[in-house]
């Protein structure tokens, strides 16, 4: 593969097997990212440290060294690649090696089978996240919360503030304002976040999740006014919340 442009970001694809590297690929260097790949974990160490990509979509199950492995050793290097962002992988749906993923310094998860434009979206909100954060991936993940204006949103301590004022919110609403929050600006459509919130095995309408965003509009604003964030509905796709007024106060 020729070298990107100085102006590419570059995504490092680590499966084993090759026709998801070569998907992942397809749909990546579509929306103008360069994209280098490796097949197994000692590889994936090797060219994580000579070419220090922009993000690292990891596989969890690879041979001569695991997913969480290598994230484990990427995290504990001195180098600039500790803080490079990491999608994990996997083919595996217990919930442990979710958190164990994310305990170690993983930024998202993916489950397979997984849309490719989904994995695009996700690749582009975590770099817009550590972008606008302007503190290292790891740091931001080990803090377990997100920021956008003055919401923030602390799943460790499962609470979210508005202007430092608590928000009451009900187990899904706060599961909603999660997802919107992590993937800000990025539009989630109505499948999508019931995966997220509501599980994969989920069989209700998408009319559950247009319910749920109109009470939490209503609480982010019970007066009208602008809370400085927004839900805003793409139509006939889904969801995204926006910052809307950058001087209100955090």
């Amino acid at each position: 593969m020729t070298p990107p442009d100085s102006g590419e970001r570059t995504v490092l694809v680590v499966d084993d097997e090759a026709n998801i590297r070569e998907l992942c690929s397809l749909y990546l260097e579509r929306e103008g990212f360069a994209v280098i790949t490796a097949d197994d974990g000692d590889s994936a160490l090797a060219v994580a440290r000579e070419q220090t990509p922009d993000l690292i979509v990891l596989d969890l199950m690879l041979p001569k060294k695991s997913g969480f492995e290598v994230t484990r050793e990427l995290r504990a290097d001195s180098g600039a690649i500790r803080h490079v962002p990491i999608l994990m992988l996997t083919a595996r749906s217990e919930d442990v090696d979710r958190i164990v993923g994310l305990e170690l310094g993983a930024d998202d998860y993916l489950g397979k089978p997984f849309h490719p434009r989904e994995l695009t979206a996700r690749v582009k909100a975590i770099l817009r996240r550590a972008s606008m954060a302007g503190t290292s991936s790891a740091e931001r993940v080990s803090r377990g919360r997100v920021e956008v204006g003055p919401l923030r949103v602390d799943w460790d301590r499962r609470e979210a503030t508005l202007s430092g004022q608590p928000l009451q919110l009900r187990n899904k609403e706060f599961e909603l304002l999660r997802q919107l929050a992590e993937y800000c600006g990025i539009v989630l459509t109505r499948e999508q976040i019931l995966e997220q919130v509501w599980g994969y095995e989920y069989f209700g309408e998408t009319r559950t999740v247009d319910v749920h965003v109109n009470q939490l509009r209503r609480k982010l604003s019970p007066d009208g006014a602008d809370p400085g964030v927004a839900i805003e509905t793409v139509r006939g796709v889904g969801y995204k919340l926006v910052e809307t007024n950058p001087s209100i106060a955090r």
